[in-house]
């Protein structure tokens, strides 16, 4: 199995940011330490969650900090971007780290309508938005030069350089979560990744992402690369005992989910209200902690002893999970407790799965 690395941090106060983003950096280089093959990054902005906010200009410290471990974001959030932009400083990141650059790409949070605020519009033709930066970016690495006559961008350019190491470009992953993204993305050959996928759910999803593949009629060996790479992203907590991981996981995401509530009640819009379709117990406001917080330890999570937890990633590789997204700090989480779960985790869950 190959094991990735992801934060979803916070710093609690502006006071406690330039630490924090120190602390990151170390966390990241101790994830390339213990094995890990792949950091991915999230962009969120304004009230301390993704405590870097820049997701791009992060990476290229990390870029220079590490020498072997692939850098992806989970996931860029294109409306924010200019995209001819965002080429560019793709392509240079790509160059910086030698190749080891991952886009995901998404069309922005559908909770925190106060993001799109603060950048100036809003949601309503964020899908739209980022289909058209896809185009640029595909199109913007492989021709010169390059004119695009769009719906939000109109432009000519000769040429964008540095070209990225890879080549035509970074790989661009999509998140997925329904059966027919699953499909689509199969049939376009495109990697991806999924969050909090029940494992019953896994094997399924697997397969008709598997079967999109081959209507797309991909080469096997493309096939087969894409479905390893696949990954599922877990909350992963290991601590000394299984009792002592859950109590401590169940506080550590009680108090992430009061800040998550808390920041969207009190500066999202009044005329904004996420579609009903995205929300589950975790996300929902009328649902209380008392549900919310059993509902992700079920779905979400891998947490225990190094034993419990070596139980829980064996049943999701005999589902067909060949890349795992590992998350080990939630909300204002200490950072040496952070690294003590990193290293249960790697030194005696991960090494067995090698």
């Amino acid at each position: 199995m190959q094991f990735g690395w992801l934060t979803l941090a916070l710093s609690p106060s502006p006071d406690e940011d330039c630490a924090r983003i120190a602390q990151l950096i170390d966390q990241v280089c101790y994830a390339e330490t213990l094995g890990f093959s792949d950091v991915w990054l999230s962009e969120h902005y304004f009230t301390g969650e993704s405590i870097y906010n820049d997701s791009l200009m992060f990476a290229a410290a990390l870029a220079m900090k590490t020498s072997r471990i692939r850098i992806g974001f989970a996931v860029v959030q294109t409306p924010f971007h200019h995209p001819v932009r965002l080429a560019v400083q793709l392509a240079l990141l790509d160059n910086l780290s030698n190749g080891r650059i991952d886009v995901g790409v998404g069309k922005g949070t559908v909770y925190n309508e106060y993001e799109f605020v603060g950048h100036g519009m809003r949601s309503h033709d964020s899908r739209e938005r980022m289909e058209e930066t896809v185009e640029i970016l595909e199109r913007a690495w492989r021709e010169a030069p390059f004119t695009f006559d769009g719906k939000f961008h109109k432009f000519h350019i000769p040429e964008i350089r540095p070209k990225p190491v890879q080549q035509p470009g970074p790989p661009l992953w999509r998140s997925v979560i329904s059966p027919g993204s699953f499909e689509e993305c199969g049939r376009l050959g495109i990697p991806i990744l999924t969050a909090r996928l029940p494992v019953a759910r896994i094997k399924e999803r697997w397969a008709i992402y598997a079967k999109g593949l081959a209507a797309g009629g991909h080469s096997a060996e493309k096939q087969a690369d894409l479905l390893a790479r696949s990954a599922l992203w877990r909350n992963v907590y290991v601590a000394e005992s299984d009792a002592q991981a859950e109590d401590e996981l169940s506080a550590l995401l009680t108090e992430t989910r009061h800040h998550m509530m808390h920041v969207r009640d009190a500066f999202n819009p009044p005329d904004f209200s996420p579609d009903p379709a995205t929300l589950n117990p975790w996300t929902d406001p009328k649902v209380g902690d008392e549900v919310a917080v059993p509902y992700v330890l079920e779905t979400g999570s891998l947490y225990g002893s190094p034993a419990r937890v070596r139980e829980q990633v064996a049943e999701l590789r005999d589902v067909g999970v060949r890349h795992l997204l590992c998350q080990t700090g939630f909300g204002a989480m200490s950072h040496d407790r952070n690294i003590a779960s990193m290293r249960r985790f790697g030194e005696q869950v991960m090494q067995a799965f090698k």
